[in-house]
């Protein structure tokens, strides 16, 4: 019975060890689909290399010049943020811009023109909310 049990753990040692490895590896790697990830965040974080996420509200800035005649609703964008839960925690509004693209626009109410979000390095953003904006123009005095 003693030579039955050691061999259970001793014989083949090397391969049962590379066997469970694998396993755990096909384990987390089915878990983490489930779950919907599908960045390389949680081989990431296994390494130590976390990310982390936050949704922050952004207003939409108007290209200098232009924003005496236009105007845009809504006025804020949600933009949620994935990144090192350090930059992330350490990430001011100013840091996070929303813009519109207004070029070769002179009048167009009601015309709906894609949001651009500029971010610091380190930081990308995975939703925006809503991801277009009405452009208004404002009659001129």
């Amino acid at each position: 019975m003693i030579v039955f049990a050691r061999n259970l753990v001793v014989k083949d040692f090397w391969l049962k060890t590379f066997s469970l490895a694998l396993a755990i590896l096909i384990w987390l790697t089915v878990r983490f689909s489930i779950s919907g990830e599908t960045s390389t965040s949680p081989w990431l974080a296994l390494l130590g290399h976390a990310t982390d996420e936050n949704i922050v509200s952004v207003p939409v800035h108007v290209p200098p010049g232009m924003s005496q005649n236009f105007s845009v609703d809504p006025p804020e964008v949600q933009v949620t943020l994935r990144g090192d839960p350090k930059i992330i925690k350490n990430l001011r509004t100013l840091d996070v811009r929303a813009q519109v693209d207004l070029t070769g626009i002179e009048s167009a109410n009601g015309l709906l023109r894609p949001v651009e979000i500029v971010l610091p390095q380190g930081v990308s953003y995975t939703h925006i909310s809503p991801d277009e904006v009405e452009v208004r123009v404002s009659p001129k005095n």
